[in-house]
């Protein structure tokens, strides 16, 4: 097992971990009721483990499940959340554990952060991309109608399980999603990263690969700690570099309706797009972008929008997106892989010439 510690919690990596969830939460220190929010599909595959794990720690919980997919994070959900924990007797003294993806870390952290004005959030990731970025650095919320996170708070889980056994479970396409977030930290901050994902294009969520892949994870978790050290809240915009390629990722998510790609295919057009810019913009030697395409195409993440996408949506979208401030685009871009910066110098021009090449 690798233990990390953060500086708002600890986050354990290794196999065999989810049966002592019950045993971790106990060491925490945390007593009481919980709740253990999942969706449907991990819930059906994981949730009794917690539960018994859990029981076994004299824990009292109640498994909550929402519906699997972007359109559950919603303040209608979050609301409903809360109201079944009050039904079920949980109070302040009590604590969550979200069990699932991205979307289920996102929600159950928020609620966490609202329900009596906060409570400890226990993640337990599922899937690779919410072990290497969702479930690092506290940021929760939910969607409206305008956009993706935009009601949302900072709130740090506790402690974060990932237990690599579960990325088995897996269809590829959602393990293969976790790597456009694992190349944009390689992009943004570690080319030597950048080429030992190069050299093990083959990596699977499979038994041979486990350590290789608990250790892949560690990194990254490295990473992007230590950039949300420096501006945990997102005041000061150092932990804006993290948004490399969500611009324009977000703004497909929401032009498709959240159904046409997932987040992570999504990321792997915007950072295609970010590339694009960067070129114009910061100096990214051409070869790089190319080298970044084709390790995005390894692991079989979309490098170009389908002919009938539509693309207007994605201009209507941008406007609405968090990374815009006082009225200016805050763009990150790389002058060459291992490195990032956010500029202001970026125009709607230099977005839709990069996205229009998609």
């Amino acid at each position: 097992m690798i233990s990390v510690r953060t500086g708002t919690g600890r986050i354990l990596i290794g196999k065999q971990l989810l049966p002592q969830t019950g045993k971790r939460c106990r060491a925490l220190g945390l007593f009481g009721r919980c709740a253990v929010i999942s969706d449907t599909n991990v819930a059906a595959l994981s949730s009794d483990r917690v539960k018994q794990s859990l029981a076994a720690a004299d824990f009292q919980s109640t498994l909550i499940t929402i519906p699997a997919g972007e359109k559950s994070k919603t303040l209608e959900q979050a609301g409903a959340i809360c109201d079944q924990m009050i039904a079920s007797g949980l109070d302040r003294q009590s604590f969550i554990v979200g069990l699932g993806g991205g979307v289920v870390g996102d929600i159950s952290g928020f609620v966490a952060a609202i329900y009596h004005r906060g409570i400890p959030h226990v993640q337990v990731p599922t899937t690779l991309l919410a072990m290497v970025d969702s479930s690092i650095g506290g940021k929760t919320g939910v969607n409206t109608a305008a956009g993706k996170n935009l009601i949302g708070a900072v709130h740090p889980p506790s402690l974060v399980i990932d237990d690599v056994d579960l990325l088995k479970t897996l269809r590829q396409r959602e393990f293969n999603q976790g790597f456009a977030e694992i190349i944009k930290h390689a992009i943004i901050a570690d080319r030597e990263m950048f080429e030992t994902v190069v050299q093990h294009p083959k990596l699977r969520a499979n038994e041979s690969a486990s350590s290789k892949l608990a250790l892949l994870i560690k990194r990254n978790i490295r990473i992007k700690s230590a950039i949300v050290a420096c501006d945990e809240r997102d005041r000061t915009g150092e932990r804006a570099i993290l948004n490399f390629g969500h611009t324009v990722g977000h703004a497909i998510e929401r032009a498709g309706d959240y159904r046409k790609f997932l987040h992570g295919e999504a990321v792997s057009l915007g950072i295609v797009a970010a590339c694009a810019v960067s070129i114009k913009k910061a100096g990214l030697p051409p070869n790089q972008r190319d080298a970044i395409i084709v390790l995005l195409r390894q692991f079989y993440l979309p490098t170009h929008l389908p002919p009938n996408f539509p693309r207007e949506k994605i201009f209507a979208a941008l406007p609405h997106d968090k990374k815009f401030g006082g009225g200016k685009i805050r763009f990150v871009v790389t002058p060459h892989i291992g490195s990032a910066h956010i500029t202001n110098d970026i125009t709607f021009n230099d977005i839709r010439e990069a996205v229009e090449v998609l």
